[in-house]
C-alpha cells in the first residue's frame, strides 16, 4: 500500500461493478462516519478498482490487516466503523463466509478466492488508489520507464521482452517480442503504439491500474521507436476512460509522459480512441481501421501491421494485459517472468469467471494452471448441488470442453489442441441443465450478428449455420445436418480473413465432438435430453398428483390451462407456449407438473374430477 501517516485505511471499490451498487456513496458515508468519530487523523477512505470478486460487492476492506467486507450498503458505515475501530473486533456479518462451511473468513489472503490466484497483470487492482499517481510510485511505479530510457537500448529492451517469452493476451498468443522487433526494423515515420483495451477484463485493469498500462505502452514506444499512441477502448467504459486520462494528466506533470520523458530525447503521447463496441475490431487490422474512423473489417496480409499499420506506417498493437505485463519483466527481468507458467505460455492468464459457477469474477493464474483448479478451487464450482457439464474457454467463439478436459492446462497449446482457444480469457461454465446444441446455437448466433461481413465464408457460412441449428432445436433436423455443419465448418476455418470466421465454428465443433449424442437426440429422437428447446419438450399436469387448487390456471399467460375446483387440470399443447409459469407456480408439496421431452406422459385430454384419495400425500 501506499505510504500514509495513518495507521489504517479503510479501501472502498469502485469498479464499475461496485460503483453500480452505490459504492461512491459507501465511500462518502464511511469518511463522514470516520470523521464524527474523531478518528480522522488515524484512519483514512480510500477509493481503489476492482478487487476481482465482483458478485461480492460492494467490497470494503481494512489493511493493514486485510479485513474483507463483502455486500456492504450504506447504512452500514456507523457499524463498520464502531464494531473494528471502537469495539476492536471485525463486523462478522459482512465478512466472507465460505459457502462449504458457512464459516466466516476475515482476512483477505485467506479467501481461496484471492489466495490459490498469482497476481502481476492485477498486482494492484483492489490495491492502489487509480486516481491517485502517489499510489502507483509508491508500489514501484514507473521504474521500469526509467530504467529503460536511462540504461537499455531499445534493442536491448526487446531483447528482454523475448527472453521473457511473453505472449499477447488477447487471444493470438503471438511473441511479443518478435512483434516489436519487427515494428523496431519496419520502414517508416512516425510509428504508432495501439493499445487493444476491448475486453472486459481490460476495462476493469484500466479503472484499477490505469499506470500500468500507460508504462508499458511508453516502454514500447521507447522499444520501437514511436512517439505516438492509441489505446482503443469501448465508449460505454465511462469509468476506465475518465481514469486513464486522469492518468495520462498525472503522468504529463510528472515528465513521465509528453515531450522528453525525464529529460531524455524520448517523447510520447497518447490519445483515447472510441470504439462502438463491434466484436470484429478485436482483430488487428480492423481495430486500426475504426481508430482511423473507418468501418472495422479485416484484409489480406500482407503487408503486416507493423509495416503498414496506422495510415499506413508502421504500427505496434498489443493487448493491454501484455502491455501491463511489460513493466514488470523490465523490473524484475525476463528470466524472472520466464520462471512462471509453462515451456510455451509463460507468465500469467487473467481469467474471467461466468456462468454456472459459485464465485464468478476475474481471477489471474501461472498459465498452466488445470482447468479443474480454476473452476473448482478457486472458482468454488458449479452451485446448488448441479452437476458439472461443460466449460467454455476464449469467449463466444471458444470451444466446449467437457469434464474429461478439466485437468487440461490453461495455456495456448494445450486448449487450441482440444479444439478451443485462449481468445480473451472467458471462463464460462455449464451445468447440467444446459443444453449443449442451444448452447452453440447462441454462441454461434452472436458470431453472425459480429461479422463484418467482408469475406464470403464468413458472411453466408454462419447465417447458413444458424439455421440449419435453428431448425435442430425446432425439431426439424435431419440426418446428414450434422455433417453439413462440419464441411460449412472447415470452409470457414480455411477461407475466412480474420480470427472471428476462422474460431467462430469452434462451439459448434467441439460440442459435435464431445456431445455428439445431444446432436443426434436433437435430429434422430427429436428430443432435448437437458429440456431447454422449447419446440421439444413440453408441459403436463398430473392426474395423480393435480389438488385443482387452481393456481396454474390463474397465472398462465396463455390461457392454455383448463379445470375447475376438484378437477384434473389439462394444458393444451397447442396453446402452451412453454413459458414454465405453471411449472414454477405448482406448489412444492403437490408437484403436479412435469416437463418432458420425447417420452409420453399419459394424461386426461379434458379435465376430469380428482379421483377418491389422489393427489399429494
Amino acid at each position: 500500500m501506499a505510504q500514509s501517516n495513518t495507521r489504517h485505511q479503510i479501501l472502498v471499490c469502485q469498479g464499475t461493478g461496485c460503483e453500480s451498487s452505490k459504492s461512491a456513496r459507501i465511500n462518502q458515508a464511511l469518511a463522514e462516519e470516520i470523521k464524527r468519530s474523531g478518528l480522522s487523523d488515524t484512519i483514512q477512505v480510500k477509493t481503489t478498482g476492482c478487487h476481482g470478486f465482483c458478485q461480492q460487492g460492494p467490497i470494503v476492506v481494512i489493511e493493514p490487516e486485510g479485513i474483507f467486507y463483502t455486500g456492504v450498503k450504506i447504512e452500514d458505515a456507523p457499524e463498520v466503523v464502531k464494531s473494528y475501530f471502537v469495539e476492536k473486533k471485525p463486523l462478522e456479518r459482512l465478512l466472507y463466509h465460505d459457502p462449504a462451511t458457512n464459516k466466516a473468513v476475515p482476512l483477505y489472503k485467506d479467501i481461496p478466492f484471492y489466495s490459490q490466484q498469482h497476481r502481476l497483470i492485477l498486482r494492484n487492482c483492489g490495491e492502489i488508489n487509480p486516481e491517485e499517481i502517489e499510489d502507483y510510485l509508491a508500489r514501484g511505479g514507473y521504474t521500469a520507464l526509467k530504467k529503460a530510457i536511462s540504461s537499455m537500448q531499445p534493442m536491448q529492451v526487446i531483447s528482454e521482452v523475448q527472453r521473457s517469452g511473453l505472449r499477447g493476451r488477447g487471444g493470438a498468443g503471438f511473441p511479443t517480442g518478435k512483434k516489436w522487433e519487427a515494428a523496431y526494423k519496419a520502414k517508416g515515420n512516425p510509428k504508432y503504439v495501439v493499445c487493444n483495451a476491448g475486453a472486459f477484463m481490460d476495462r476493469s485493469v484500466m479503472e484499477a491500474d490505469p499506470h500500468s498500462v500507460l508504462e508499458g505502452m511508453a516502454i514500447a514506444a521507447y522499444a520501437i521507436g514511436a512517439s505516438q499512441g492509441y489505446i482503443y477502448v469501448l465508449a460505454d467504459y465511462h469509468i476506465a476512460m475518465k481514469r486513464f486520462n486522469l492518468a495520462m494528466e498525472e503522468a504529463k506533470k510528472r515528465n513521465l509522459l509528453g515531450k522528453n520523458i525525464l529529460g531524455s530525447k524520448f517523447s510520447f503521447d497518447v490519445d483515447i480512441s472510441q470504439g462502438a463496441g463491434a466484436w470484429v475490431c478485436g482483430e488487428g487490422r480492423a481495430l486500426l481501421l475504426s481508430i482511423e474512423g473507418k468501418r472495422g473489417m479485416p484484409r489480406v496480409r500482407p503487408p503486416l501491421s507493423v509495416d503498414a499499420g496506422l495510415w499506413g506506417l508502421p504500427t505496434c498493437t498489443n493487448n493491454l494485459r501484455t502491455l501491463a505485463s511489460v513493466p514488470l519483466i523490465i523490473d524484475k527481468g525476463a528470466d524472472w517472468f520466464a520462471s512462471i507458467g509453462t515451456e510455451g505460455s509463460k507468465g500469467t492468464a487473467v481469467l474471467g469467471l461466468t456462468g454456472k459457477i459459485a464465485n464468478n469474477g476475474m481471477v489471474e493464474v501461472p498459465m498452466g494452471t488445470t482447468l479443474r483448479k480454476v473452476i473448482f478451487d478457486i472458482g468454488g464450482g458449479v452451485p446448488d448441488g448441479k452437476r458439472f457439464k461443460a466449460v467454455q474457454t476464449g469467449g463466444p467463439s471458444g470451444g466446449c470442453l467437457p469434464e474429461s478436459a478439466l485437468d487440461l492446462p490453461v495455456d495456448f497449446e494445450a486448449l487450441a489442441k482440444a479444439g478451443s482457444i485462449m481468445g480473451s480469457g472467458a471462463i464460462a461454465v455449464m451445468d447440467e441443465d444446459t443444453c449443449m446444441v442451444n448452447a452453440a446455437q447462441g454462441f454461434l448466433s452472436f458470431c453472425r450478428d459480429e461479422s463484418c461481413g467482408k469475406c464470403v465464408p464468413c458472411r453466408e457460412g454462419l447465417p447458413l449455420m444458424v439455421e440449419i441449428i435453428d431448425r435442430i432445436t425446432a425439431g426439424k433436423g435431419k440426418p446428414e445436418d450434422i455433417s453439413r455443419l462440419l464441411e460449412i465448418s472447415d470452409t470457414l476455418i480455411q477461407g475466412s480473413l480474420c480470427g472471428l470466421g476462422r474460431t467462430a465454428p469452434n462451439p459448434v465443433l467441439t460440442s459435435i465432438r464431445y456431445f455428439r449424442d445431444e446432436w443426434e437426440a436433437h435430429i434422430n429422437e427429436k428430443r432435448c435430453p437437458a429440456l431447454v428447446c422449447k419446440a421439444l419438450t413440453n408441459f403436463y399436469i398430473l392426474p395423480d398428483r393435480c389438488q385443482g387448487c387452481g393456481i396454474c390456471v390463474r397465472a398462465c399467460p396463455a390461457d392454455a390451462i383448463t379445470g375447475g375446483k376438484r378437477m384434473v387440470h389439462v394444458i393444451d399443447q397447442s396453446k402452451c407456449i412453454k413459458c414454465a409459469t405453471c411449472l414454477e407456480k405448482c406448489p412444492p408439496k403437490f408437484s403436479a407438473v412435469k416437463k418432458a421431452s420425447g417420452e409420453t406422459v399419459e394424461v386426461p385430454k379434458e379435465p376430469v374430477p380428482i379421483a377418491a384419495g389422489a393427489g399429494a400425500k
